[in-house]
């Protein structure tokens, strides 16, 4: 290849190398296209260095230190257990460090050539990668957009030492004697719950209703009875106004009810959204059309305004998941290559790693009625499982969602231990247009978890062995 003023010629440029853009790489190459991938920061972009991954890793090493204190009725007495938070941290980043790692070597060994850099968009064919050494033109036939997005920061919680958001949250040098969740939906109640578990006092401040408004009640009701119990505190209906920093913490003011309170607290963590990574790339120059909130508009293929440039993960509309990104960018690389392939997201899994997990896919019953289909649901508790009794984690249901004209799947909510795993068998059968009927027939291994799911399923059909419903 030649370089300097020289532009490289590539089949496909890929931008943003997080779970949307290396997967879009890699199954662009497998199709034999040229393929180069530029990032600025670490591989594996948000999730893998600063988002899902080190956050399981620390929830993980919370719901150990909480089991290791509170496991006395299953007959474990541990006295003066502690927590070295220096090596919890060191498992968190080794964790992270393996696995961009391992996206390294995955790249490289589809011959993925690998760019570090900012990407500028000259036209609709043209890029310029500039990074501290030097700058190199690129000429592209096609282009995948995965920059991803950062977290939103409001103009009276500037981010500071103190006032963090979820990156700041995952490297603390301390765990905090107190700590302010500014936010209530996912990322927040994750970390909240988390640091709970590793003995924060904590409380969350949501402004609407209630906490993880994308789930049914239902669901978020035994969450919150969880995070009672660890000694969250939850405000609803909340207004945070402002923070006071000091050297030792912050003191938030917010207002509820029409009352103005204040809480002291050695960090607040604010989670009130996150910003798509659109700008300072020349995309609005070069004729993108936007959708809302800086978000791409996009076709069925992921395709932008412009036929050959496309737009995938956190930057187009939609649930800003990890896995929704990677399977995006399968269908942006295979659309390139003249394959008919297009996103279908009715079976795309929803989990939040809370204390107990939540998981959902396809449609709540409210969502289907809302599309006008006749529907039944049925649910069966994990209190009625041989294997949930064991584990001692008892709280939560399965509820199926069937179409009442034949049973067909169309939708199931999951909350519980182990949700996170057991959503992909729905996800499965909903995918493959199962019936209520195929999920009870399939047999299911004793104890498990995953007979709960097989106990909805004759619940729904009206013939539960496991509990009474008459």
């Amino acid at each position: 290849m030649v370089v300097g003023d020289f532009p490289i010629e590539l089949d496909t440029l890929v931008v943003g190398a997080g779970p949307g853009g290396y997967v879009a790489a890699i199954r662009a190459a497998q199709t034999g296209q040229k393929v180069t991938i530029v990032e600025k920061g670490n591989l594996g972009g948000v999730c893998l260095n600063v988002g899902c991954i080190p956050s399981k890793a620390l929830i993980s090493v919370g719901h150990r230190y909480e089991q290791a204190k509170h496991s006395d009725d299953m007959g474990i007495l541990a006295a003066d257990v502690k927590l070295d938070w220096a090596k919890a941290q060191a498992f968190k980043d080794g964790v992270v460090k393996k696995l961009v790692g391992g996206v390294e070597g995955l790249l490289k060994g589809n011959k993925v050539d690998i760019v570090k850099g900012e990407a500028y968009f000259v036209d609709a064919n043209t890029v310029r990668v500039i990074n501290e050494d030097s700058a190199q033109t690129y000429t592209f036939k096609n282009a995948i957009l995965a920059t991803g997005s950062r977290p939103i920061e409001i103009p009276t919680f500037k981010f500071t030492k103190r006032v963090i958001n979820s990156t700041g949250a995952l490297s603390l040098p301390e765990v905090p004697g107190k700590l302010v969740v500014i936010g209530g939906g996912y990322i927040g109640t994750e970390l909240g719950s988390s640091y709970a578990n590793l003995g924060s006092q904590v409380t969350i401040i949501e402004g609407g209703k209630d906490i993880l408004a994308g789930f049914e009640k239902q669901m978020t009701q035994i969450v919150k009875k969880g995070l009672k119990k660890k000694g969250v505190e939850v405000v609803v209906g909340a207004s945070a106004k402002g923070v006071e920093e000091s050297d030792t913490g912050v003191v938030v003011t917010y207002e509820v009810g029409g009352e103005e309170k204040t809480v002291e607290a050695d960090y607040v963590l604010v989670t009130v959204g996150r910003r798509p990574n659109t700008d300072e790339m020349g995309l609005e120059e070069m004729g993108i059309k936007f959708a809302d909130r800086g978000l791409i508009d996009v076709d069925k293929q992921c395709r932008t305004s412009i036929p050959n440039i496309y737009a995938i993960g956190d930057i187009v509309p939609g649930y800003q998941l990890a896995h929704k990104a990677s399977y995006e960018g399968k269908v942006a690389a295979e659309a390139i290559a003249g394959e008919h392939s297009v996103v279908d997201y009715l079976a795309i899994p929803a989990v939040c790693f809370t204390d107990p997990e939540l998981a959902t896919v396809g449609y709540s019953e409210e969502q289907a009625k809302a599309e006008g289909l006749e529907v039944t649901a049925a649910k069966f508790p994990f209190a009625a499982n041989g294997r949930a009794l064991a584990l001692n984690a008892t709280e939560g249901f399965v509820k199926l969602v069937a179409r009442k004209e034949d049973g067909l799947l169309v939708g199931a909510q999951i909350v519980g231990a182990g949700a996170s795993d057991m959503i992909a068998e729905m996800g499965l059968a909903i995918e493959a247009g199962m019936t209520a009927e195929d999920i009870a027939l399939t047999i299911h291994a004793h104890p498990t978890l995953g007979e709960i799911t097989m106990e909805a399923a004759e619940v729904l059909l009206g013939n539960p062995i496991h509990i009474v419903t008459k």
